[in-house]
């Protein structure tokens, strides 16, 4: 496993909610990215970790890999890849991601 992908798996392993992106919380930098901010502060997440891509080749590379997803956005919830802005917003409307996120 390179550099990258381990720091990846300690990354979602060791963080509760982590959501990996292009931008920040703040200010993110697509409108997936935004999106899915404003799906996880609906579900009442505040304190959402977050990784911006942008920041780093390698990182934005091997999230992908890591994954096997080709887009970002990506949430990851107690370790389990959730998906992408699509899926997050499917799972928003059903009611699930909060179940999963209150769990």
């Amino acid at each position: 496993m390179s550099e990258v992908q381990t720091w990846i798996k300690e990354t979602v392993t060791n963080t509760p909610v982590v959501l990996f992106m292009k931008g920040t919380a703040q200010a993110p930098q697509c409108g997936f990215s935004s999106r899915a901010i404003q799906i996880l502060n609906a579900c009442g997440i505040e304190n959402i970790a977050t990784v911006n891509v942008l920041e780093d080749a390698e990182v934005r590379e091997g999230i992908k890999t890591y994954s096997n997803w080709p887009t970002i956005p990506q949430l990851y919830i107690k370790g389990e890849f959730i998906g992408g802005a699509d899926i997050m917003n499917e799972m928003f409307e059903s009611g699930e991601l909060k179940a999963l996120l209150d769990a």
